[in-house]
C-alpha cells in the first residue's frame, strides 16, 4: 500500500538526513512511512469482536492485550513491506518518493521499529491465553510472508486480507481461547474488505507492475478484471458482516442500519475509484476504508449499549 509522502531534504536526499533530528522526530518519520494511522483499517474490527463475544462487557486486561497485538502486528507488517520493497519503491515512480527510497530513514530505523513491533505481538499474544501463544508462528508467517507473495502470485491481495482480518480472529480467540464456526463469516469479510480495496489500488500500478514482472490482480486480469473481482470481494464481504446479525442476538436495528450504510460506502468506493486519478483512488482506497470500521464499531457498541 503506498502513500505521497514529501521528502525532508532537496533532491537526492542522502544517508545524512537519517540520522537528522533527534528521537520524537525519527519515530514520527517512522510512524508517517508505515502509515501508522491505517491502524484503523483492522483494530474497529478487532474491538467490534470483542464486544460481540463479551455481549459489550469485555474484561479490561484482556482487551488492553489485544489492541497491543493487533497493533504490533498490523505497523510489524507495514514495515517489514517498506524493507522488502525498498528497490521496488525506488524503481516505481509512484512510490519513489517514500522514506527509504530518498533516504529521509535508513533501514537500520525500520528494523528497529519492527522488532519493537514484533515484541508488542509476542507480549500481547502471551499475555491472552495459551491458543493465541501457540498460533504467533502462523501469525508470524502471514506477517512476514505477504511482502514477498506479489513476486510469484497474484492472489497476494488475498493474502493482504488474510493478514489483517487476523486481528478479528485473534480478538475473538483472545476473548474465548477456542475456535467456534461463527466467528469465519465476520473473519472472512473483513479479508475480502481488505482484498477488494487493495485491488482497486492496485490499479494503479498495473504498467509497472507488469513491467517488473510483479504479480497482482490489474497485471493478471486488467483494469476492467479487477475492478470485477474486487466488486465481488466487496459484495461477499458486505454478507460476512452482515453475519453478526445470525450470531449474536445484541445486534439488531441500529445494527442493520449500520451494515447499509458500510455496503453504501462501499459501493460509493467503487464509483469513486472510476476516475481513475491517484487522488480519487486515494480517497477510495483510504478514505473511505477508514470509515467503514469505524462505522461498524459504533453501529454495533450503540446496539449493545443503549438499544
Amino acid at each position: 500500500m503506498a502513500s505521497t509522502e514529501p521528502s525532508a531534504g532537496g533532491p537526492g536526499g542522502g544517508p545524512n538526513q537519517s540520522s537528522s533530528g533527534g528521537f520524537g522526530r525519527r519515530l514520527a518519520l517512522v510512524g508517517d512511512a508505515v502509515m501508522i494511522r491505517h491502524t484503523l483499517f483492522s483494530l474497529p474490527f478487532a474491538i467490534t469482536a470483542v464486544l460481540l463475544e463479551t455481549a459489550g462487557r469485555p474484561p479490561a486486561a484482556k482487551l488492553f492485550w489485544i489492541v497491543v497485538a493487533a497493533f504490533g502486528a498490523r505497523n510489524a507488517a507495514n514495515a517489514l513491506n517498506r524493507l522488502v520493497d525498498h528497490r521496488i519503491d525506488a524503481k516505481n515512480p509512484r512510490t519513489a518518493g517514500r522514506h527509504l527510497p530518498k533516504g529521509t530513514l535508513s533501514r537500520k530505523e525500520l528494523w528497529a521499529f519492527t522488532a519493537a513491533m514484533l515484541a508488542l505481538l509476542v507480549l500481547g499474544a502471551a499475555m491472552l491465553n495459551p491458543l493465541c501463544l501457540a498460533l504467533l508462528p502462523a501469525a508470524g508467517f502471514l506477517v512476514v510472508g505477504y511482502s514477498y507473495t506479489k513476486r510469484f502470485t497474484w492472489l497476494c491481495h488475498f493474502w493482504l486480507g488474510l493478514t489483517c482480518s487476523a486481528a478479528t480472529m485473534g480478538a475473538f480467540l483472545g476473548v474465548s481461547g477456542a475456535f467456534h464456526i461463527r466467528y469465519f463469516p465476520l473473519v472472512a469479510g473483513v479479508a475480502l474488505w481488505v482484498a477488494g480495496f487493495d485491488i482497486l489500488y492496485a490499479v494503479q500500478d498495473i504498467e509497472f507492475d507488469r513491467s517488473e514482472k510483479l504479480r497482482s490482480v490489474p497485471a493478471r486480469f486488467g483494469v476492467k478484471g479487477a475492478r470485477i473481482i474486487a466488486a465481488g470481494c466487496h459484495l461477499l464481504a458486505a454478507l460476512g458482516m452482515a453475519s453478526i446479525l445470525l450470531f449474536w442476538p445484541a445486534t439488531s436495528a441500529v445494527t442493520i442500519v449500520t451494515l447499509l450504510a458500510c455496503a453504501s460506502l462501499l459501493a460509493a468506493e467503487h464509483i469513486v475509484a472510476l476516475g481513475g486519478t491517484e487522488k480519487r483512488v486515494k480517497i477510495a482506497a483510504y478514505g473511505i476504508n477508514e470509515i467503514i470500521p469505524l462505522l461498524f464499531l459504533f453501529g454495533v457498541a450503540l446496539d449493545i449499549y443503549l438499544i
